[in-house]
């Protein structure tokens, strides 16, 4: 089976894209994130066509997350027990949905991005993130993904530059802590053996040709449990998919399981 995670940066945007990507590297489970609309304005007749069904989360214009599948979607599940809300009043975002998917439980996960370290959406950051740690831990002995935008840059190595980042969220001690209690628990980054750094990114911003000149950081993972990562045969960024007019600014991540 071969999964793939993809910050697509607005579905309805990149719908020709998603398509071509999932033909062109014939993909079983894609998870997307930053989809940016509700169900019903989503074009799906094309990934239908495809043979792909859908699990979706999705409010407004901000955030959204969904799972694509053409090898069964089963027990989708529409964000993790406790998962924190955001807001005043506080809601709940379209940040986090799980779905069985050809016997694996993959969960797509668009992580807050904090935005700044005195702001209170870096609290709800780590919050976010302690909340799905702790509902994790129940499922680390079956087959399950935990993929997306984690908003972390969890080393050195996955930024081009760390002092352009000294002040900034995505590198800080606290946020690397919350993403290594991940490993310390038992998951598993199943990508970084087959694609290791330095210089190996998957998201470039747009600002100042960064994805021409390679200047871009390494935010996006997939993490298997156990099981899962032993099943693991392959794994790759598709760094091409960042190039050309129109592109997402995050890279597609795949990995194949035996």
């Amino acid at each position: 089976m071969r999964l793939a995670t993809w910050n697509v940066n607005s579905l309805r945007s990149r719908i020709d894209r998603v398509e071509r990507l999932l033909e062109r590297h014939e993909i079983d489970v894609l998870a997307l994130q930053e989809t940016k609309a509700r169900e019903d304005q989503l074009p799906l007749m094309g990934l239908q066509s495809l043979g792909y069904e859908l699990g979706y989360s999705g409010l407004n214009q901000w955030n959204g997350v969904a799972i694509l599948s053409r090898v069964g979607i089963e027990d989708v599940q529409v964000g993790f027990d406790a998962m924190p809300g955001w807001g005043d009043p506080v809601a709940a975002e379209a940040r986090a949905i799980g779905a069985t998917c050809g016997g694996v439980r993959v969960w797509s996960l668009y992580v807050p991005n904090g935005r700044k370290i005195d702001d209170p959406h870096y609290v709800y950051k780590l919050d976010w993130l302690a909340k799905l740690r702790a509902a994790a831990h129940a499922w680390l002995g079956d087959d399950v993904a935990l993929v997306g935008d984690w908003n972390i840059a969890p080393r050195d190595e996955d930024v081009f530059d760390m002092a352009a980042y000294a002040n900034d969220t995505h590198v800080t001690p606290p946020e690397r802590a919350a993403f290594q209690a991940f490993l310390d628990d038992g998951w598993v980054d199943v990508v970084r053996p087959h694609a290791p750094g330095p210089g190996v990114y998957t998201y470039w911003d747009y600002y100042r040709q960064r994805f021409e000149r390679n200047r871009g950081m390494r935010i996006d993972f997939i993490l298997g449990t156990p099981s899962l990562a032993a099943r693991v045969t392959s794994a790759s960024i598709d760094r091409d998919e960042r190039a050309g007019k129109g592109a997402s600014d995050h890279a597609p991540v795949i990995v194949d399981l035996d």
